[in-house]
């Protein structure tokens, strides 16, 4: 009897700890929309803030009542910039590719602006 006394009491801390990090996802998700929101005015946000301070667990199921449905277009779309800003950076650290910069050299050969010494040398250099 007291192994199943010793395996319920497992079984039910397991169940309070799922609990308590579904609910601090919930929490973490509700304050990241938060902020994440641009249409929301500040004074919004401080009053969302100060509930889920004072009374936690019924602000996060208002959250997700009254709000809940922009939160994955609101996601989505903050994504979405982030993935811009990146391949922005990464097109613009990247340079460019060998054949473009050969083609420029070419062009600065063809207009006389670099000889056909430093036309070799920059397309040696983009070669390699």
């Amino acid at each position: 009897m007291e192994f199943w006394n010793n395996l319920w009491n497992v079984i039910w801390i397991f169940f309070w700890t799922f609990a308590f990090i579904a609910y601090l996802f919930a929490i973490f998700s509700v304050v990241g929309d938060l902020f994440r929101d641009h249409t929301l005015s500040g004074g919004y946000k401080a009053l969302w803030l100060i509930f889920l301070i004072f009374v936690p667990f019924l602000t996060v199921l208002a959250y997700l009542i009254f709000r809940g449905g922009g939160m994955a277009e609101r996601q989505a779309r903050s994504a979405a910039r982030a993935q811009d800003a990146t391949e922005s950076y990464i097109k613009s650290v990247a340079g460019q590719s060998p054949a473009d910069e050969i083609a420029k050299a070419k062009a600065l050969l063809d207009a006389g602006t670099i000889t056909q010494a430093e036309f070799d040398s920059l397309k040696a250099g983009a070669l390699t």
